[in-house]
């Protein structure tokens, strides 16, 4: 069930220095892009390899499949211009739970914007967005994980009214 981005209306547009934050669902061809986005940090470079899209193709296919999880591009539209370059991206997963009631839980994941885009409110936009959407499909609660050591993300997502009140813990397998 791929999406075509183009047969779907945006998600949201805002007005932004440098034209149009316009977020839609991604499509395959958009994941070089979303690729290069989560290796452009010290951490994201080591973990991901653009060279062989194979796993990230298989990935898409999954995530675009179901419909409890979205993969979102935000593109940045040039004024005058009808289409602009991915400049950001997230996952978006809303998971069933038997605690707290039944109720509803989002997770945000991969969450970035370009190096050069940074500080300019797009985060904000994205993220507040994805906190929409969530309450509009009735989750009670959102949450993400973000590294310890990146303390900037931390303050982001604070502002945004985030707690960090859990400690989280990975095994990597």
């Amino acid at each position: 069930m791929t999406r075509n981005p183009g047969a779907l209306p945006p998600l949201l547009t805002a007005d932004v220095d440098g034209g149009t934050f316009r977020l839609r669902h991604a499509s395959p061809g958009d994941l070089p892009a979303i690729v290069g986005l989560l290796a452009d940090d010290s951490m994201g470079a080591g973990r991901e390899r653009g060279g062989d899209m194979a796993p990230y193709e298989r990935a898409f296919a999954a995530i675009d499949a179901d419909p409890s999880h979205l993969l979102v591009v935000g593109d940045l539209v040039p004024p005058g211009a009808t289409d602009g370059p991915v400049v950001a991206t997230f996952q978006l997963s809303f998971l069933p739970g038997i605690s707290r009631h039944g109720s509803w839980r989002s997770q945000i994941e991969g969450v970035r914007v370009a190096g050069r885009l940074r500080g300019q409110g797009i985060g904000n936009v994205m993220v507040r967005w994805a906190i929409d959407e969530s309450r509009r499909r009735g989750c009670s609660m959102m949450q993400l994980t973000t590294h310890k050591s990146r303390t900037a993300a931390h303050r982001f997502y604070e502002r945004l009214g985030f707690d960090a009140s859990h400690e989280g813990m990975k095994l990597t397998l």
